[in-house]
């Protein structure tokens, strides 16, 4: 890969990390009109969640028993999971209105501790995921893999704590 296609990329990168976040803040403060509730999205998104973090576990074993080309697979799999995911969180929060954790004493705290972490570690994890990638995919192997372990973990907690705090809201829907 060429230096110039690798700071092409690294645009997007930043442009793509920065956007993302930025478009779902704006668009939770959007309600479509005339559509109606789509309560039957956080169980699907939740579990897109679970299904991602089982892949991901699923991946890295993957690519220790030396098999690169299921543990590509199942990295791209995973990327078209978290897109997917968003689409659904977003469409969800577009249609219907905050829903305020219900639960009282430490187990609020600990709510909130876990939801907090999830959001802000599922803005950091976009660039780190985007880098790995594209480390990847430009065969930059040896720098993949240096910041595939630091990816590996934190994209797994976002997509526990994806469903961890579906698990604990679920009942105060």
């Amino acid at each position: 890969m060429t230096e110039k296609s690798t700071k092409k990329y690294n645009v997007w990168i930043w442009i793509l990390s920065i956007a993302i976040p930025v478009a779902v803040a704006v668009l939770f403060k959007v309600r479509i009109p005339g559509v109606e509730r789509l309560g039957f999205l956080p169980p699907i998104y939740a579990s897109i969640n679970g299904l991602t973090a089982f892949l991901l576990i699923v991946a890295v074993i993957m690519v220790r028993n030396g098999n690169r080309s299921i543990h590509e697979l199942l990295m791209k799999t995973c990327i078209v999971l978290s897109v997917l995911f968003l689409i659904m969180y977003v469409a969800y929060h577009m249609t219907s209105d905050a829903t305020p954790y219900g639960g009282e004493g430490a187990i609020r705290y600990v709510y909130y501790f876990i939801l907090i972490t999830h959001i802000v570690l599922s803005v950091t994890i976009i660039p780190f995921v985007l880098v790995t990638y594209v480390r990847a995919i430009t065969g930059n192997f040896q720098k993949h893999k240096k910041i595939a372990r630091i990816t590996f973990p934190l994209w797994l907690y976002v997509a526990i704590t994806g469903v961890i705090v579906y698990v604990m809201i679920a009942p105060y829907y």
